[in-house]
């Protein structure tokens, strides 16, 4: 048995498109040319007849999706730039967490050995849920 991928129901595609960097991790882009990597499936349903959408909640999400980061410090300063909010900063030099434009929690994990805390990280406090 071999992981291929997880699907996500989006309702706002072109928000969720933005946040593209989370369809294939850096390092597995030359293996999803060849369908050999992971990625996640971005899934848009079309309104209904009415023009109605349906809100994703509690019961249609999951836990999360975790990716495995080269140094968890620069990537969450790269997502903060690019101004997706830290929920969960990396004080641990291990751990962070973010979400998707939809609400997805997203993990971030340093690769190999946590990194020594380090200011501004150490000092920061959770927001909101993960």
């Amino acid at each position: 048995m071999r992981y291929l991928h997880t699907m996500v129901r989006v309702k706002n595609l072109d928000e969720s498109l933005d946040f593209l960097i989370f369809l294939v991790a850096p390092d597995d882009v030359e293996l999803a040319k060849e369908r050999r990597a992971p990625m996640v499936e971005l899934t848009y349903n079309w309104p209904n007849e009415d023009g109605t959408t349906e809100d994703y909640t509690g019961g249609r999400n999951f836990g999360h999706l975790a990716y495995r980061v080269s140094n968890i410090y620069e990537t969450c300063e790269k997502l903060m730039n690019s101004g997706v909010e830290i929920l969960r900063p990396p004080r641990d030099g291990y751990m962070a967490f973010i979400k998707s434009p939809d609400g997805i929690s997203i993990e971030l994990l340093q690769e190999g050995d946590s990194l020594t805390p380090q200011e501004p990280w150490s000092s920061m406090v959770n927001k909101g849920s993960w």
